[in-house]
């Protein structure tokens, strides 16, 4: 598999991760009718589903990528956050993601 395909499914797996747990977020904190809230969570449910098959189908080491699903997990979460329920990341937030971003940016490109 090549890099790219590597990243873009990493990619996808962060989008529904971060995407399910946003959408289940939604559900807990709803004043919707409760048919609505069950709805919700049964489509959080099916994200998250999808995202277990993405990240766990291909042959990978996924200890190996670890580092940079780790980054791109932080990155969409910050984006989720910030469109979807209007939360700017503050400092501390950006300096802990500065640190995630540099150790993903670590374990991928160090040979040992």
């Amino acid at each position: 598999m090549n890099n790219f395909l590597i990243l873009l499914l990493l990619a996808l797996a962060a989008t529904l991760e971060a995407g399910g747990d946003a959408i289940a977020r939604t559900a807990l904190h709803s004043q919707a009718v409760p048919l609505i809230r069950l709805g919700l969570f049964a489509a959080a449910a099916l994200v998250l589903f999808v995202y277990g098959v993405t990240v766990n189908l291909p042959p990978w080491d996924f200890g190996k990528l670890l580092g940079v699903y780790v980054s791109l997990f932080f990155v969409v979460a910050q984006l989720i956050n910030f469109f979807a329920f209007g939360m700017k990341p503050g400092m501390p937030v950006l300096a802990g993601g500065a640190l995630i971003l540099s150790g993903g940016l670590l374990m991928t490109f160090w040979k040992a």
